[in-house]
Parts: C-alpha cells; sequence; structure tokens
C-alpha cells in the first residue's frame, strides 16, 4: 500500500478559561441550521458547554462517533479543584444521555469541523469563542492509502469488460506467479 498525506484537524479546549457564555453553541446551531442562520437553537449544536454553576464548572465537549450502548464507567475525576464525571469527557451520543443528539428525530450529531464549499479557515464555534479557549490546530500526518474492494471491483469490471475474462484472468495469473520468483 502506498501511504498518503492526510490532513488531520483538532480543536484543543482550554477549559480553565470557559466562563460558560455558550456562544460556540449558539453559533454551531445557526451555522448547521437549514437553511444556514435560519434559526438558534443549541440543542442542536454538535457543541456542548458542560457545566456545573454552584462548581464554577465550564467545560467545552464536542460531538464524537455515535455509541449504541451505555457505557459502564462512572468514574470521577479531580482537576484543579474541580470535580468531573465520566460522562463529561465524553463526546458519544449514548443512550444514557440527550447529549449529541438532534431534539426532534433522536439522531445522533457528529462534530464536522464546520466542512463547507468553500472551506472555512476555522470551524465557526473557534472563530466566535470569547475567550480563546478552542484552539483550532491542523498537522499532516503520514498514513497507508485504504483501498476500497469497491473500487477493485469497479476496476476489474472495466478492464473484463474491456479485454474479456479470459484475458484478465490470464494476466492476472501471469503476474502472481511472477510475484512469487
Amino acid at each position: 500500500m502506498a501511504k498518503i498525506t492526510k490532513k488531520i484537524k483538532t480543536i484543543k479546549i482550554d477549559a480553565d478559561k470557559c466562563n460558560g457564555c455558550r456562544a460556540c453553541e449558539i453559533i454551531c446551531s445557526a451555522y448547521h441550521a437549514t437553511p444556514k442562520y435560519s434559526s438558534i437553537n443549541p440543542a442542536r449544536a454538535r457543541i456542548q458547554v458542560i457545566s456545573h454553576r454552584l462548581k464554577n464548572i465550564w467545560l467545552p465537549v464536542f460531538a464524537g462517533e455515535y455509541a449504541p450502548a451505555e457505557c459502564m464507567g462512572r468514574d470521577k475525576y479531580l482537576i484543579d479543584g474541580k470535580e468531573y464525571d465520566e460522562c463529561s469527557f465524553c463526546r458519544a451520543s449514548c443512550p444514557s444521555r440527550d447529549f449529541f443528539k438532534e431534539p426532534d428525530s433522536g439522531l445522533p450529531l457528529k462534530c464536522d469541523m464546520c466542512e463547507s464549499d468553500p472551506a472555512l479557515e476555522k470551524p465557526k464555534c473557534v472563530e466566535k469563542c470569547l475567550n480563546n479557549v478552542l484552539i483550532y490546530e491542523e498537522r499532516e500526518e503520514e498514513v497507508e492509502e485504504e483501498v476500497k474492494l469497491e473500487d477493485v471491483e469497479i476496476g476489474i469490471e472495466a478492464m473484463i469488460n474491456k479485454y474479456g475474462l479470459d484475458k484478465v484472468m490470464d494476466t492476472v495469473s501471469r503476474i502472481s506467479l511472477s510475484k512469487k520468483d
């Protein structure tokens, strides 16, 4: 397999700077409304600010993959004198909580980094964050190129249509014998 360079997009969160203004939730829900900016509903946002107001805890969390089963973890974490439960760090849409689900349909939501055409310089939540809590980063990483089976089948089918099955089979047989040597 060939190696290709892939652009990895991430958003780092400096939770100590978050004051719970929820501007990120508002702009995210407006950007993802249909049509764009036609409504504001933070329940539709792909970012949620998890809060515990009495303890002055504000933690932005992005929607990740859908998890069909409830997790078993119920650990508590103490960070800088603030207590968090394990679900506070979880990005999954799962049966045990209502975060990251479309309120009308119940379908799971996932952060797409505001992918659009034309592409944005950075996601809207990062752009509109008032306290620089959200930091957008891009890096390039070398990964193995994935060859989809469907692509191989389409290619072989095209060769069979052009050259005939017998010719393709003979060629594959000859190539496989030469690779063994």
